[in-house]
């Protein structure tokens, strides 16, 4: 089972994702853990138990630290641990950003979920190994 951490200061996100993924939650294709802040997030990485077979989501626009700067901090504590950004400002100077910080890739909202699956699902196939 492969553990996504969604990092959104949107109260709906948790919502959205957990509505969208319903089967692969059924299914335990994925476990989602959720954090409405970048301090949030870094918290429940401090557990070393999470970390096995972790992806983190987040979004680039948040109030506090941006989800560019948790991508920093990240990359600095796990520099293997996989990263999606997600962003309502998709454009290409963001996304050469995002990915020169560290990111795998970068999903431009409104998410298109079924993309973001086969992402998900080739990070899963890679941390496997």
């Amino acid at each position: 089972m492969l553990r996504i951490l969604m990092v959104d200061d949107e109260p709906d996100a948790e919502f959205l994702f957990r509505q969208n993924f319903r089967r692969e939650i059924r299914k335990q294709t994925y476990e989602f853990l959720f954090a409405h802040s970048g301090d949030q997030a870094l918290k429940i990485l401090e557990n070393k138990e999470i970390r096995h077979e972790l992806v983190l989501l987040s979004d680039i626009n948040m109030p506090g630290m941006t989800g560019l700067e948790l991508l920093d901090l990240v990359k600095l504590r796990n520099p293997k641990l996989p990263v999606i950004m997600i962003t309502a400002y998709g454009d290409a100077e963001t996304e050469r950003d995002a990915i020169r910080r560290g990111a795998a890739k970068l999903v431009s909202k409104p998410v298109d979920f079924e993309y973001l699956k086969a992402e998900l699902a080739d990070l899963s196939s890679q941390t496997a190994q």
